[in-house]
């Protein structure tokens, strides 16, 4: 007699249990092959050069929990894609940098700075090696900071802006003309106001006075625009990048983009296919946890700042160099983190010091290193002005001589962000008491066996006065931040 159907014992898992575990396998099946095909779709998209021109390597670095400044750059070069904006005559290759921003990240997250860089700025462009080519440039004293992209690609412009700020930028983005119209027309639209109607045939910006909601090629105009606002110079289109990207990241915020995955995945995907980056940016997870530390940002902190300028001395009707001392003040203040919005609050703990851009600079009796037990009062003691403020050195010398120091000649220098006093081995002690003398914290003091005696390499951050100063900014430093509602205004001739 045969068993029943209905009673028959039940083998293995129940049938409830079999169906959930297919289910549950097939969506995770699904998520990792969603992953996987964002990951390599957003990686196939990127391009990437190399971090530096000068083949320093940045060393380890958690881009989710240090602090971080990246270098956000655009090309104007009319090659490939680019073409509909000019011809290769006007900028080929690399290009010129027409857009040059720090984007400083706190490690905790409670502040951004972003710091504009004229295009007109007159820097010394270090030696610089072409990736590609791997032809090596010469050095560029006096030019324009915008050039440093065409001789050896964005790594020269980073190289660039080390040497004139001190410090040592983690990462690159470099994007090109098709970046902003698109990113602006996947968001929406951007809004931008101007105080009067602009009409300018050059940049083909026309918009009425007011608030306006800009995209595609009007985004582009406005970023691009310089005739048509301000006084009609690169400094007033820097207002205009900076009002962009304020109301830019009003927008993400209050559209909560940054906590969407998929809008934030389709906006990455759309700023990818137009970017290059440095190798250590070309992990999609590594941009994406970025824009999500930016998520947890107050938009009151986050500062938008140029750089203090001034007619260039070289061509002062078309170039702008850095104004001392409130550029060097601003270049220390970076160094150090402090909060711009706010500069005269407890400072977290600081990064450690970059390696200084600039070697001392030879004096002519350095051959050999006196004995050790030489009298520390006997040491020759040179200023060497790398401050860019002439007549620097003489206005030292002076202080020092009073002190009773055994000053010798100055020496030349090039431009350098900051100061710091070289001694050789056997004259630390003397060292210590210039630096005590002058100010000089004692984590500014370094070995060196290229001089004789004491050389006080002094810095843009050191450009003034006869002590060395904690920051002191301008009041007026921080142009506005991305919590403020700003009006462009129109050029009136």
């Amino acid at each position: 007699m045969h068993e029943a159907r209905h009673l028959t014992r039940p083998s293995g898992a129940p049938l409830w249990v079999k169906v959930t575990a297919w289910v549950a396998s097939a969506a995770l099946i699904a998520v990792l092959g969603f992953a996987g095909y964002w990951y390599f779709r957003l990686q196939g998209n990127l391009n990437t050069a190399p971090l530096t021109a000068s083949g320093r390597d940045k060393g380890t670095l958690n881009d989710a929990t240090d602090r971080l400044q990246i270098l956000i750059m655009g090309t104007d070069t009319r090659d490939g894609k680019n073409k509909a904006y000019g011809t290769s005559d006007q900028s080929s290759g690399y290009g010129n940098s027409d857009v040059l921003m720090l984007l400083d990240i706190s490690a905790d997250n409670q502040r951004v700075s972003m710091v504009s860089f004229p295009r007109d700025l007159v820097v010394s462009i270090p030696q610089c090696t072409d990736p590609k080519t791997k032809q090596v440039k010469a050095p560029r004293p006096d030019s324009q900071i915008n050039g440093a992209m065409s001789e050896a690609g964005p790594g020269c412009t980073v190289d660039t802006i080390n040497k004139l700020t001190g410090l040592e930028i983690d990462h690159f983005m470099m994007a090109d003309f098709n970046a902003v119209k698109e990113l602006s027309n996947e968001v929406g639209g951007v809004e931008v106001c101007v105080n009067a109607p602009i009409d300018d045939p050059d940049s083909r910006l026309k918009l009425p006075a007011g608030k306006s909601l800009v995209q595609g090629d009007q985004a582009l105009a406005f970023l691009r625009n310089r005739h048509g606002v301000g006084d009609g110079s690169d400094i007033s289109r820097i207002k205009s990048q900076q009002q962009f990207l304020a109301s830019l990241a009003r927008k993400v915020r209050s559209d909560g983009t940054l906590t969407n995955l998929p809008k934030l995945l389709g906006i990455a995907d759309t700023v990818t296919k137009n970017l290059t980056v440095d190798e250590g940016l070309a992990n999609p997870q590594t941009l994406i946890t970025i824009a999500q530390r930016l998520q947890k940002v107050d938009l009151a902190k986050v500062a938008f700042v140029t750089v203090p300028w001034e007619p260039s001395v070289v061509n002062p009707t078309a170039w702008v160099q850095p104004k001392e001392p409130d550029a060097g003040q601003l270049f220390k203040a970076m160094r150090e983190g402090v909060d711009l919005t706010n500069p005269n609050a407890a400072k977290p703990k600081p990064k450690p010091s970059a390696t200084p851009s600039s070697t001392p600079s030879s004096t002519p009796s350095a051959t050999t290193n006196p004995a050790p037990g030489v009298d520390q009062s006997t040491a020759p003691v040179t200023v060497a002005n790398g401050t860019g403020v002439e007549g620097r050195s003489q206005e030292l010398n002076t202080f020092l001589l009073a002190k009773g120091f055994l000053v010798q000649a100055a020496v030349p220098a090039e431009t350098t962000a900051k100061t710091v006093v070289y001694y050789s081995s056997a004259y630390r002690g003397a060292a210590v008491k210039v630096a005590t003398a002058l100010g000089i914290p004692q984590a500014q003091l370094k070995p060196s066996a290229d001089i004789l005696g004491v050389q006080v390499a002094v810095g843009t951050d050191f450009a003034s006065g006869t002590a060395y100063q904690t920051v002191q900014l301008p009041k007026d430093i921080v142009g506005q931040t991305a919590a403020d509602q700003t009006c462009q205004s129109a050029f009136t001739g």
